[in-house]
């Protein structure tokens, strides 16, 4: 452990998807078992870590606009080290640092693990050298058989000594930064996949599974935190257990961890459709705890568009995949992203991807307009188009996910559903029915009276309710006696 001033303060800013989340967990571990104490005061801190997220344009500048603003806090009394991490760091590297000279240090992954000294010595007037840039994807053997041998092989568990805590890939630790009810648990790192239009296996690596008794205990330890809900995340959790020798070990691992005391549902993230077994559709369905939630990355339903993305599918074929899943569980919810404007679309891609939207019936759809990011296949693609065409189709498209969010969201009006309990205020209740994932898919609000309703509610309690009207894709719904 470090030598710190006893009042020596940090602060955490996290931008980004759900694994960046679980990131700052982990550094905020290491730098309170570093003796670092963690505040939420920004202004008042030493030192400033900002978790970047380097994924698309506008996550770029939001990053870097986190940046620009936490070394603005810095005066003549008080001046706070502003370290950047996270995706944008690791992706950039030197090349951040000297574009943003108001960072004072621009960290990679590999620093992790010392991030507790490494902050110590920038709040002392050090500046760090910048890493290079790699492709992480060049550090693990290219067959995944080989990874986990390469990865936990001797020498590569140096911080053993770092207990008390879950382990994470080599052991790590992890502090709640909140306490809500819903905590996310990573299954695995990095992506095998070589989307043409996305950057993210260049700087997260290819894909690694955390071992099941790893993930499971990680999980026990949440659940005594006080997680109600898990979600799962990682780049692609269809892949789990391909590096171990067992593809279907989601399915086996799903059961152990929806079954564990406190937890009351279990929701699986970032599915690939053509990565989607019968077996795991059927074990999501049927394991008691576990979420009717398919959060599949469609991106588009043109065959020629999803080609020149190096996906696979079609609108025919995600629609059968969807129909599979309602037939067993037909109150499922299922979301999806999709990108337009991606070189070479044409108007009849555009038509298919309405008739997929339009009998796909999703819940939750999100809508990104193309753009170049550098260091992708996408950017060499001939017949880009024009940017005012781009924006004219994320808006029309906007506006038909809203629609038909809408719509069926009205179709669950009468339904009854199970409500997770995040906010409790004065004559209202809000949560998120199992169809719903959290922050993008819409919530549920209930009325209530503590009085009238005889029993006592709390945030973390699952619910029994029935939907009554819809405003948008949030639900209204009613207590069930």
């Amino acid at each position: 452990m470090s030598q710190l001033d006893s009042s020596r303060t940090v602060a955490l800013v996290t931008l980004g998807c759900a694994r960046n989340d679980v990131d700052s967990e982990e550094l905020a571990a290491r730098l309170e078992e570093g003796g670092w104490i963690l505040t939420d005061d920004a202004q008042s801190a030493d030192a400033v870590l900002v978790n970047t997220c380097g994924f698309i344009e506008a996550a770029k500048k939001d990053s870097v606009d986190a940046l620009i603003a936490a070394a603005d806090l810095k005066s003549d009394t008080h001046s706070p080290a502003v370290i950047a991490v996270g995706c944008m760091a690791e992706r950039y590297g030197q090349e951040l640092a000297d574009e943003l000279p108001e960072a004072d240090a621009v960290l990679s992954f590999d620093d992790y693990k010392n991030i507790s000294a490494i902050v110590d010595s920038v709040v002392h007037g050090q500046r760090p050298a910048s890493h290079t840039p790699q492709d992480r994807r060049l550090l693990l053997p290219m067959a995944p058989g080989e990874r986990q041998a390469a990865f936990h092989g001797p020498g590569r568990e140096d911080d053993q000594a770092l207990t008390g805590r879950p382990a994470s890939g080599p052991p790590v630790l992890r502090k709640r930064l909140d306490d809500s009810p819903v905590a996310n648990l990573k299954l695995a790192s990095g992506c095998d996949r070589r989307c043409t239009f996305c950057a993210i296996p260049m700087f997260r690596g290819s894909f690694l599974s955390r071992r099941p008794g790893e993930v499971l205990d990680e999980a026990k330890w949440l659940a005594q935190s006080g997680a109600r809900e898990l979600i799962l995340v990682s780049e692609n959790s269809t892949s789990y257990g391909k590096d171990l020798g067992a593809l279907g070990a989601l399915e086996e691992l799903l059961p152990e961890i929806a079954s564990l005391e406190g937890i009351a549902r279990v929701r699986v993230a970032y599915l690939q459709p053509a990565e989607m077994r019968p077996a795991l559709v059927k074990a999501m369905v049927q394991t008691p705890n576990v979420a009717n939630y398919f959060d599949l990355s469609f991106q588009h339903s043109s065959g020629e568009v999803l080609r020149r993305m190096q996906r696979f599918g079609d609108t025919d074929s995600f629609l059968t995949l969807i129909a599979s899943i309602r037939e067993l569980a037909p109150d499922a919810g299922i979301r999806s992203n999709i990108i337009v404007g991606f070189p070479g679309e044409t108007q009849q891609d555009v038509v298919e991807l309405e008739r997929f939207l339009t009998l796909a019936r999703l819940d939750a759809i999100g809508v990104f307009g193309y753009s170049d990011e550098e260091g992708t296949a996408a950017v060499e693609l001939p017949n880009k188009l024009d940017p005012d065409v781009v924006r004219a189709r994320v808006e029309h498209f906007a506006s038909l996910a809203d629609e038909l969010m809408s719509q069926r969201a009205e179709d669950r009006i009468g339904e009854k559903i199970q409500v997770l309990i995040e906010a409790v205020e004065e004559g209202v209740l809000t949560g998120r029915a199992a169809h719903q994932g959290p922050e993008t898919d819409g919530d549920v609000t209930i009325g209530y009276s503590p009085q009238a309703d005889r029993r006592a509610i709390v945030i973390g309690d699952l619910v029994s309710a029935t939907v009554v009207a819809n405003d948008g894709a949030d639900l209204v719904a009613t207590l069930d006696n």
